[in-house]
């Protein structure tokens, strides 16, 4: 009786232990699925049913043990947030598998991802047609993001004013991220100098901006970090 007093007694503090760690920062690994959030999310569950039902365990060695992994993944959040060459090297980057129509065979055997996959992904997403394709990306996450081709992308208010309309789509050009540029991804019509300009005509310096893109049709967006909202939502 003693022991079944005991188990009760340490799954009910477990599952405590864990609600309020999810509470903490369970959104994040929701919103983030990649190989190193399924690692912990699977680790974590580990050590709940272990706390909870392993009488053979010590539970203050599992439970020290339970929080110096959250607490090395509240480190790695820390960073990876401030750092984007250690959150590619933690979470992974996505894979271009359609480039403007044409399937990137290499891409895909880097990945070990089959026409099969690719055909299933597309079906699941309404596309029966890997004609209509434009670009198709893998996220970390494993999900596969598609652009379609203009012709066949469904019809919205913009389609009925001819003289907004552009025909001509590409994958969108991030040039900053958190204060910094990101050369690669300029070209001669992107280049250092004209997102410079860009910036002093919108009198803001490099370290303003948490974000600058090229959208699919060519339309700069900016995102700065002090964004002076006067009343901001807050759906907590």
């Amino acid at each position: 009786m003693e022991e079944v007093v005991y188990t009760i007694l340490r799954t009910v503090v477990s599952i405590l232990i864990l609600m309020t760690c999810f509470l903490w920062f369970g959104k994040q690994i929701n919103s983030h699925i990649n190989l190193y959030n399924f690692a912990f999310s699977i680790t974590l569950g580990s050590f709940i049913a272990n706390m909870g039902f392993d009488l053979k365990l010590k539970f203050l060695p599992m439970l020290t043990a339970f929080l110096t992994l959250i607490l090395l993944f509240f480190s790695f959040s820390l960073i990876s947030s401030n750092n984007r060459i250690f959150r590619k090297w933690l979470s992974g980057r996505p894979t271009v598998i359609i480039d403007k129509g044409k399937i990137l065979d290499c891409n895909m055997k880097k990945i070990r991802y089959t026409l099969d996959d690719l055909n299933q992904q597309l079906r699941e997403l309404g596309i029966f047609d890997i004609i209509e394709v434009e670009f198709a990306i893998l996220e970390v996450s494993g999900k596969l993001s598609v652009m379609k081709k203009t012709k066949y992308q469904n019809t919205t208010k913009q389609d009925f004013n001819p003289t907004i309309k552009n025909n001509d789509v590409t994958i969108p050009k991030e040039l900053i991220m958190n204060g910094k540029m990101i050369e690669k991804n300029f070209n001669a019509d992107y280049s250092n100098n004209w997102i410079i300009n860009q910036l002093n005509q919108r009198n803001l310096e490099l370290n303003d901006v948490q974000y600058a893109v090229i959208s699919s049709t060519g339309t700069l967006f900016i995102d700065i970090y002090h964004d002076k909202l006067t009343s901001a939502i807050d759906l907590e």
